[in-house]
């Protein structure tokens, strides 16, 4: 099964079960959802196009990382529209551990054909890790200094991804490891025993981050999600996940590969390994 294409979650009453399980779900098309694509769109292509965001266009060209650009508040509204909304919204609001978080601004990640590229600004082991692992990642590690060692500056709830363009299969989806969050909570929970949750992001994780990983890609089976505008996936906190290379023959419209992802924090660190 290691790298197969998913189309849908299982369904049932059980979802939160199976992101427990699967540390990933798939919500199918919402046409409420649609409508917010829809609005958003344009002050999605503002924003990458925009010269003060020109920094964000990484790998040689071929990939924006858009962090926190999309103008939205905290509950997802953009100017005069209504808030987000929909399925994915629903069972967020539904879900203890998931509800009552005011929304950051959205990232704004765009892929171009021939990502990855090699970049100045990386190196070598960087991008050979970029195409063969596809850059595989827990969001808020975020890398420090010139050696890059990894700190938990950003305790995210949750990551909730929302394809803002129709894109083919090998157009640089995304892919998860399906159960990874298990592995790495447990190995976190124990590297960070003994130590105040308001110390650990200060504390250097580069070393079990690692180690984990590779635990992760021997055990965990990998998953490509294909999505389409209107759909959306959610992602457990600790889910190792990435992007994969851009195909030969991948092909999207003139906005690439475009994905929103919502990655509202905790106040306290300690939520980000002891909540569900």
């Amino acid at each position: 099964m290691n790298g197969s294409l998913l189309q849908s979650t299982t369904t049932g009453t059980d979802m939160f079960g199976q992101l427990q399980h699967a540390g990933w779900l798939h919500f199918k098309f919402d046409t409420d959802l649609l409508g917010w694509v829809d609005h958003a769109l344009p002050y999605a292509r503002e924003a990458v196009a925009a010269f003060e965001n020109a920094e964000w266009l990484r790998c040689g060209g071929t990939w924006f990382v858009g962090v926190n650009l999309l103008p939205n508040d905290p509950q997802g509204r953009i100017e005069n529209s209504g808030p987000l909304s929909g399925e994915a919204v629903s069972f967020l609001e539904q879900n203890d551990s998931l509800a009552g978080f005011d929304l950051d601004r959205a990232q704004i990640s765009v892929c171009y054909p021939g990502y990855p590229k090699p970049s100045a600004s990386e190196s070598d082991s960087a991008y050979r890790y970029r195409q063969n692992r596809n850059a595989a990642h827990i969001d808020g590690l975020l890398a420090i200094g010139t050696n890059r060692r990894r700190y938990l500056k950003e305790p995210h709830a949750y990551v909730l991804g929302i394809p803002m363009t129709d894109f083919c299969a090998d157009a640089a989806p995304p892919v998860v490891w399906e159960s990874s969050h298990q592995i790495a909570r447990a190995r976190f929970r124990k590297f960070f025993s003994g130590i105040p949750p308001e110390k650990w992001p200060e504390v250097d994780v580069t070393d079990v981050y690692q180690t984990l990983r590779r635990e992760i890609f021997e055990q965990c089976p990998r998953r490509l999600l294909q999505l389409k505008r209107g759909e959306s996936f959610l992602l457990h906190r600790l889910t190792l996940h990435g992007i994969t290379p851009w195909g030969e023959n991948a092909t999207a419209g003139p906005d690439g590969r475009m994905i929103c992802y919502f990655r509202p924090k905790f106040r306290n660190p300690r939520d980000w390994l002891c909540a569900p």
